[in-house]
């Protein structure tokens, strides 16, 4: 390890990256303290309790568009009323009966833990759970039922007010249209796919400026924007197909203009389609892409080089030949509410059981030692509870790192703020920019998103829980004392009994994810059909296999005692495996999409030669998944190339990349060498 791969270098680059803005980061913001200020007003005015538990809310329910805040936001409050409405019954029939009320407590909670790994519906198993558990807590504090009744429903109305509140703002204040944020993103796209285009026509030769990774973002999220649209705007169902049709011709010019590391000679094409995409982008921008004007590229009927330039060619005449095809009036088929292993997969009652087991052990100890005030172990128990060892750890540290930084504040703000406040504008001047800073971290990655919440909820709960100056330290001792403790015995619980590792888990997607390329590296090469692409979804598969490994690795690295002593180096074995891989699955797209253009132009031999040869390229790609599975598998040798291919003309383009291509895979490194620790710096 040198000094540049210290650790703080290291956490250094990571904040750096993940505090850095990015377009939407700033409303989201701008929703969250408008909201904010909103509920700290009504709060403290009306005298409304629980305000850090009103403004942690607003951060839950505000979400990336309207769609998933309207989504969030009702969810929300069904969620709050079953809770509420569970957590008085059991307590109108085992008030004076600790006992049987813990017992019931259990079950309801053993139940809600179980739902939230069985079923679709995991975020509101997971509000009764909590709220439940949460209950308890406020029966030790409260001696007169009547009270404790008004407590619950206070406890209802500080959850729901604020998510009609965060709703009122991002509908009508500060609306984040999906419809809108799609737009931007292909806008986006098309303006770096430009701005190399005329970089090559001034024979600038620099780097394309985006990388694999940045291609796969492209990708996931046209789509994944495209269905929140769909869902919010009903001119956008009824053109499905098209829209579909649009978002695969932006993500193939995004994934095309990659390819293009060197100047072309053909300035003509480049500055016609360079034409081309901007007459897209216009008419995305004026939302009239059905008008799209005639493209310049049609003129050129001849072969374009590189190839690149072809591909993004025949992307632009897909997009005009959509707009002539009728709309799907076919609806998806609905997921079952029920995973399909619920009732055959031991994990899930293992996991409910963990959960409950550590709940209760912080009950007990709390209510053992007389410590009432740090009640929030409980309610660690639960929110560290997910389904890997990894995940927990991750959400565990965040936790504690987000109540650290948001105590700190709370505690210099208490010495030196408060006793100058006399005004509820100046209550506001105090709290919102350390709202602001939650709300900016709590925008970013998951990564570092939860950590946001915690600034924000601890510094509430220590300065804003009172309708007057706080001078109490304790609330900020005993809640970082409570959170702790949670995430110690959380961990341990959860790493002794039955512990769940993605470490299997891991080589299955990764295995999974190379069986992926491989089928499309082995898939026929033909000019699609509009609007459907076959090969379009094939790649848009890949890329979500490959980012569902890439969120999966993040949390795996963290696991307890990973791999012991080799845990730094296989994290970076397997960073090396998915970059190689996002570049192998980029150069497979390129090349069946040349192959599709030139096919006609090839003589039969060289056309049965390549499909011979990608198909045992793939089948090699294949075997090597297995082998990452299942170390028993023999190795075989990668297929060679030969050199003396005779490819004719217009052939070049595509044996340069099945050479890359071959390059690529035999550059992977191999599991098995790492498993007996001789893993070498072989691949670079």
């Amino acid at each position: 390890m040198t000094a540049v791969d210290s650790w703080p270098d290291r956490l250094w680059r990571f904040l750096r990256a993940e505090l850095a803005d990015f377009p939407g980061r700033g409303n989201a913001l701008l929703r969250n303290l408008v909201a904010c200020t909103l509920v700290i007003v009504v709060s403290m005015s009306l005298e409304v309790p629980l305000l850090a538990l009103s403004l942690i809310m607003v951060f839950f329910v505000s979400q990336s568009n309207v769609v998933l805040t309207r989504m969030a936001g009702t969810l929300f409050i069904i969620s709050a009323t079953l809770a509420i409405g569970i957590a008085i019954l059991l307590l109108k029939f085992t008030y004076g009966y600790p006992l049987l009320r813990i017992l019931c407590t259990s079950v309801v909670f053993l139940a809600s833990m179980f739902g939230m790994r069985a079923t679709r519906l995991g975020p509101l198993f997971f509000l009764v759970a909590i709220v439940t558990i949460y209950v308890q807590s406020l029966v030790d504090l409260t001696a007169q039922p009547e009270l404790l009744l008004r407590a619950c429903l206070w406890v209802w109305m500080a959850v729901v007010y604020p998510i009609l509140v965060t709703l009122l703002v991002n509908t009508l204040l500060l609306p984040q249209e999906p419809q809108q944020q799609l737009r931007e993103a292909m806008l986006r796209q098309l303006t770096q796919v430009q701005a190399r285009l005329a970089a090559l026509a001034e024979g600038r030769a620099q780097a394309s400026g985006i990388s694999p990774t940045e291609v796969q973002q492209g990708v996931l999220s046209l789509h994944k924007l495209l269905k929140f649209a769909s869902m919010r705007d009903a001119g956008y169902r009824a053109r499905e197909v098209q829209n579909l049709a649009l978002i695969t011709c932006v993500s193939r010019l995004y994934a095309a203009v990659y390819s293009l590391n060197a100047p072309a000679t053909d300035i003509e094409a480049l500055m016609a389609l360079r034409q081309d995409c901007a007459a897209l982008a216009s008419a995305i921008n004026a939302d009239a892409v059905s008008q799209t004007p005639p493209l310049h590229s049609e003129a050129l009927v001849r072969s374009l080089a590189p190839a690149a330039l072809e591909e993004m060619r025949d992307a632009l005449r897909a997009l005009a030949a959509s707009e002539r095809v009728p709309p799907d009036a076919g609806a998806g088929a609905k997921e079952p509410l029920l995973v399909s292993d619920a009732f055959s997969n031991p994990n899930y009652l293992r996991f409910a059981f963990k959960s409950w087991l550590a709940a209760m052990f912080c009950y007990v100890f709390y209510n053992a030692v007389d410590w009432p005030g740090i009640h929030t172990v409980m309610l660690t128990c639960v929110i560290l509870a997910l389904p890997s060892l990894g995940a927990s750890t991750q959400k565990g540290l965040l936790r504690i790192g987000g109540c650290l930084v948001g105590s700190t504040l709370a505690l210099l703000c208490m010495v030196f703020v408060i006793p100058g406040i006399e005004t509820l504008v100046g209550l506001l001047a105090m709290s919102l920019p350390v709202i602001g800073l939650g709300a900016w971290v709590a925008a970013g990655s998951e990564r570092i998103s939860y950590a946001g919440l915690q600034i924000a909820f601890c510094f509430a709960l220590a300065l804003l829980e009172q309708f007057g100056p706080s001078i109490d330290l304790t609330e900020i001792r005993d809640r970082l004392v409570g959170i702790v403790l949670g995430v110690l015995v959380s961990t341990l619980v959860h790493g002794l009994m039955w512990p769940e590792s993605e470490g299997d888990s891991l080589r299955r997607r990764l295995a999974a994810a190379l069986q992926s390329i491989a089928g499309l590296l082995r898939a026929p090469a033909q000019v699609p059909a509009a609007p459907a692409d076959p090969l379009h979804g094939l790649s848009l598969r890949s890329w979500s296999q490959l980012a569902e490994c890439q969120a999966m690795l993040a949390r795996v690295a963290l696991e307890p005692g990973w791999q012991q002593g080799e845990h730094e180096q296989l994290t970076l074995f397997t960073q090396t495996l998915l970059a190689k891989a996002r570049d192998i699955l980029l150069l497979t797209g390129q090349l069946q999409r040349y192959r599709a253009l030139l096919d006609a132009q090839l003589p039969m031999p060289l056309r049965a030669w390549l499909g011979e040869h990608q198909a045992r390229l793939g089948a090699w790609l294949e075997n090597y998944a297995a082998r990452l599975q299942d170390p028993t598998v023999v190795p075989g040798g990668l297929p060679p190339l030969d050199p003396s291919t005779e490819v004719g003309a217009g052939g070049d383009a595509l044996l340069r990349n099945l050479q890359e291509l071959h390059r690529l895979l035999d550059s992977l490194p191999d599991w098995q060498h790492f498993e007996y620790g001789a893993l070498a710096e072989q691949h670079p």
